[in-house]
């Protein structure tokens, strides 16, 4: 998507925006049952899988889906770096950390990145693509970072009080668009109320697809489309990654997997 595309997007309704956290918790209401009634056994293949927060987000609010996919039989991580305020320097540390789980695993690693979280994930993936196996990012703004979203004031908050410390660099700027030369699965909701649905998108080829779900932006860790989707690209890595599609009639109408 060009700056002239982006410059034409809108920030989601105030509508969407004020109902984000009810919508989040019908979400997790459909998560619990989908925990208890499908019982998932360990058909991982055990690979590491790093999971990172949203803005404003920690480890705990990746708790639900750090267990989904554990209990598939992967070694998960979380990011461990407190709360997630978008300092730049977070995308250093990640790295490091990859690069730590990597040695001790000998095996690329899945990054799952929410929202901001999917935008490091991009980065890391951009820094050392050899040692990722792929990356799935949920609600990920990175086609316009700095475009309008119904977060901005908080950000801007946070600069006011130097909480946030650190301006994004033009050259960061640049590159956060650009794909990662990885098997990328970029999932989206037409119902996001905290960040323009278009800006989520990546350019499609044979190893990047845009998948459509309904629900909230806040609910999309405990989305029970999402964990459907999640647990289908962790069997994938590079020698066999295809574009996802529902198993199902019902998730068929629910989950768009051409959306562009």
């Amino acid at each position: 998507m060009s700056s002239r595309e982006n410059s034409a997007v809108k920030r989601p309704s105030l509508i969407l925006g004020l109902t984000e956290g009810v919508r989040a918790m019908v979400d997790f209401g459909w998560y619990l049952p989908y925990r208890v009634f499908n019982k998932k056994e360990e058909n991982g293949d055990g690979h590491p899988v790093l999971i990172l927060p949203g803005f404003l987000g920690s480890d705990f609010s990746t708790i639900p889906l750090r267990s989904f996919i554990h209990k598939l039989g992967h070694k998960v991580y979380g990011w461990g770096a407190g709360r997630n305020y978008a300092n730049t320097n977070y995308v250093d540390l990640l790295i490091e950390k990859v690069e730590r789980i990597y040695k001790r695993h000998q095996e690329p690693i899945t990054i799952v990145g929410w929202s901001l979280g999917g935008i490091y994930a991009r980065q890391i993936a951009k820094h050392n693509p050899d040692i990722i196996r792929q990356i799935i990012v949920m609600g990920s703004p990175f086609k316009g970072l700095t475009e309008p979203n119904n977060l901005n004031w908080m950000y801007e908050l946070l600069k006011k009080s130097k909480i946030v410390t650190e301006e994004l660099d033009e050259e960061l700027k640049a590159d956060i668009p650009k794909p990662a030369p990885v098997p990328t699965t970029a999932i989206f909701t037409k119902e996001d109320g905290v960040v323009p649905w278009e800006l989520c998108l990546e350019e499609q080829d044979n190893w990047h697809q845009n998948v459509q779900v309904r629900g909230s932006h806040l609910g999309l860790g405990v989305n029970p489309l999402v964990l459907e989707i999640i647990e289908d690209r962790l069997k994938l890595d590079k020698s066999n990654w295809h574009y996802f599609k529902s198993a199902n009639m019902v998730q068929d109408i629910l989950i768009n997997a051409k959306a562009s």
